[in-house]
């Protein structure tokens, strides 16, 4: 049966005493169609039940019994015919006392399948007590450190406990005491006092990351969570484990004690480390990124990332980062007479003479407007291409995070890099005269500083400075990502757009601004004047495009035809 028509099934139960309709099935984590759950139903129905183990993207373990529920299914007759009520209802038998004799006591939620009839009380008394019950056990032995816990602020056992738990404790006995601090790999920090023993880590280094690296040893209240003995904790997934972990046990190097999670704000972006795209959340506090954290979308990287993306952000507040505007031959000292003498110098130049080496770690908009500029000024164009390996999970083997992009806009030809040589060529016999570089340093890419500096006219835009940004006549200092917005696609063709986080430093502006302002000196017409008008105008433009617009891409994105 496909997909759709089985979703379409659906299986009448009532919750908390209202009829609701749920699907019959629903994907698991592995995309598979199972059995609806009595948590997934309720999900599906706006009723929340609490949980620690249970995660849509990790196999079902059920072991923390922190989503227990009262539930009632109609009773069968020996003809195994529901016996009713005089009303003619069926007569439904309980799950938790009073209850009827064989039947069993409260179900875990997370792995227990609804049935037609079925009946579920997630807010009865019943159920709030088993999850009393439930959060005592788990806070016997839990340190009382919320005020230094890093997971403060976002911790589901100090959530829970105020939700659900009770004001005091009956617990009188001394606690165990487990290791603390414990260093589990390069990049992550280990608490076993903390942790709840809810195998979320140990099921998604397992059954996602492919390292079967950590596990349980010990028995009964001296159980701790331990790397397998001989080995680090070292993969590239690593720092997923401290995203799903729901309580302060497993905490980031890297972020560990950095900042109050309630002082940062959040925005949504797009890790640039590769051409996978995945979506991230940029956490920040004035105008310094704290941390990068996967943003889930199935149809990119589901709910995670890899190490080297999540940390590949410290070189945006480096201290040589190029903020102010300059080159050999600047006389302005604002934009808009830099602006001008760009421009100026741009007119003179004769077509056929000038070359545009734009960078596939642009955005769509910006490249729509370097081709534009191209076009004005019959300028031979190219994108340099970056190679490196890959993985089997989320790691591109394509390290530009927008080459898809380069070739929609048509700055580059169906492979990146195809007329770097006959640019280069062109410097070298003198037919080429004048350079634009956006975001590359070209000495590494065979065109050397002698060559740079035979050329009358050499504009470049960069973020950090190189041995190209050293030899600029205009240099134009831009942004990184996170301090604008704009598009990418991804190497599978996924269309997704992302949103500034920062303010720029000094003179720095997205490349977008003078790009336009430049066109415009050039005198083109150009009657977007923002990024979302850049997108929309780009999209009637390119056919691969057509129906799209900035605000239709939501949070997830759209796939296009590349």
């Amino acid at each position: 049966m496909p997909l759709a028509a089985t979703l379409v099934e659906k299986i009448r139960i009532q919750i908390d005493g209202r009829d609701v309709e749920v699907p019959k099935m629903m994907p698991d984590w592995q995309g598979k169609l199972q059995p609806t759950t009595m948590l997934q139903a309720c999900q599906q129905a706006g009723v929340e039940i609490p949980h620690y183990c249970y995660h849509p993207k990790l196999p079902i373990a059920g072991n923390c019994r922190m989503c227990l529920v009262e539930f009632g299914t109609p009773m069968m007759g020996p003809d195994r015919k529901p016996i009713l009520n005089e009303d003619g209802t069926p007569k439904i038998a309980k799950s938790v006392l009073p209850y009827e004799p064989g039947t069993p006591r409260g179900a875990i939620g997370c792995a227990t399948a609804i049935s037609p009839g079925m009946e579920i009380y997630p807010n009865s008394p019943a159920t709030k007590q088993m999850r009393e019950a439930v959060l005592e056990s788990l806070l016997i032995n839990h340190p009382l450190d919320c005020p230094i816990c890093d997971q403060a602020g976002e911790c589901k056992l100090q959530e829970y406990s105020m939700q659900h738990g009770q004001a005091t404790s009956r617990f009188v006995e001394a606690k165990v005491h487990k290791p603390k601090q414990v260093d589990l790999g390069p990049r992550i920090m280990l608490d076993d006092e903390r942790c709840i023993l809810c195998s979320r880590c140990v099921r998604f280094t397992r059954d996602i990351a492919g390292d079967d690296a950590l596990g349980f040893v010990n028995r009964g209240s001296y159980n701790t969570l331990a790397a397998f003995p001989g080995r680090e904790f070292d993969n590239n997934y690593t720092l997923n484990t401290v995203d799903i972990c729901p309580v302060g046990a497993l905490t980031s190097k890297d972020f560990r004690f950095q900042m109050r999670v309630w002082f940062l704000r959040e925005t949504k972006s797009l890790c640039t480390s590769c051409g996978t795209g995945c979506n991230v959340v940029v956490s920040s506090r004035e105008e310094k990124v704290y941390r990068l954290e996967p943003r889930e979308n199935d149809a990119v990287n589901s709910s995670w990332m890899c190490d080297a993306g999540r940390l590949n952000y410290k070189w945006i507040g480096r201290e040589d980062r190029l903020t102010r505007l300059g080159g050999s031959r600047l006389k302005a000292c604002t934009w808009t007479g830099g602006a001008r003498e760009v421009a100026e110098g741009l007119r003179t130049a004769r077509p056929g003479t000038v070359a545009i080496i734009a960078s596939a770690r642009q955005t769509n908009e910006e490249l729509y407007w370097l081709k534009k500029i191209a076009t004005r000024l019959g300028a031979e164009s190219d994108s340099i291409p970056r190679v490196g390996e890959g993985d089997r999970l989320l790691v591109s083997a394509d390290k530009n995070p927008n080459s898809n992009g380069a070739r929609l806009t048509g700055i580059c030809g169906p492979l990146l890099g195809m007329k770097l040589a006959g640019i280069a060529d062109g410097i070298r016999s003198g037919s080429i005269r004048t350079l634009i570089v956006f975001g590359e340093d070209v000495t590494r890419h065979g065109i050397s500083a002698e060559m740079l500096q035979r050329l009358d006219l050499l504009v470049v835009s960069d973020i950090l400075p190189n041995q190209t940004t050293r030899l600029a006549h205009y240099l134009l200092p831009g942004c990184a990502p996170a301090e604008k917005m704009g598009s990418f696609v991804n190497v599978n063709g996924r269309l997704q757009k992302f949103l500034k986080a920062l303010e720029p430093r000094e003179d720095a502006r997205p490349e977008i601004e003078f790009l336009m302002e430049l066109l415009g000196l050039l005198g083109a017409p150009q009657p977007a004047r923002s990024v979302e008008g850049s997108f929309n105008q780009m999209a009637k433009e390119i056919p691969a495009l057509a129906g799209l617009t900035w605000s239709s891409l939501g949070d997830t994105g759209a796939t296009v035809q590349i």
